[in-house]
């Protein structure tokens, strides 16, 4: 794996290190020693599979709050995401700042959003699979979100999203 920091206080991208022969490819995509080697969490607890059936669809900002903050590392394995994850860590010094990257199935990268990262997707093409790993197991209580187009954060999305929940849509604006 070849890890890439990135502007965003402790978030990499993640190349798979691809082995190809005749067959195809073998890569690790996960590697608990290597992980704790970069300074990252290497908790992981569960893993989740987002199938979308539509160009356009978004997903996001999503973030669990304290004590149940979870890092997480996200691949697009079926399609193409413009993926964006967001630093709203007080005292970080990229606090606010967010940083977007398509993921898709040919590139083979993913990115690692710390605790204390705001997460959110928009599918670039029909009937995309992204897969998760995270660090905490899911608790509703601690289950928060801010708004997509949020002033505060500016994102540069590559066009307007046309689905979302309307939990996603109705996030107040970040405090």
């Amino acid at each position: 794996m070849i890890f890439d920091k990135i502007k965003l206080t402790d978030a990499f991208v993640i190349e798979l290190e691809k082995q190809e022969d005749g067959r195809g490819f073998f890569a690790r995509s996960w590697d608990q020693k290597i992980f704790q080697e970069h300074g990252l969490n290497p908790k992981l607890v569960q893993c989740n599979i987002s199938f979308n059936k539509k160009k356009g669809t978004l997903r996001g900002l999503h973030y669990q709050s304290t004590p149940f903050q979870e890092a997480k590392l996200i691949r697009c394995t079926k399609g193409r995401i413009f993926d964006v994850i967001v630093d709203l860590r007080p005292n970080s010094g990229t606090f606010k700042q967010w940083y977007g990257i398509e993921l898709n199935e040919h590139n083979c990268k993913m990115i690692f959003a710390p605790e204390g990262f705001a997460h959110g997707f928009l599918t670039l093409e029909d009937n995309c699979e992204v897969f998760y790993q995270m660090s905490e197991y899911y608790v509703p209580e601690c289950a928060k979100g801010v708004r997509w187009n949020d002033k505060t954060f500016d994102i540069q999305w590559p066009e307007t999203p046309k689905i979302l929940s309307e939990r996603d849509s109705n996030y107040s604006d970040f405090q």
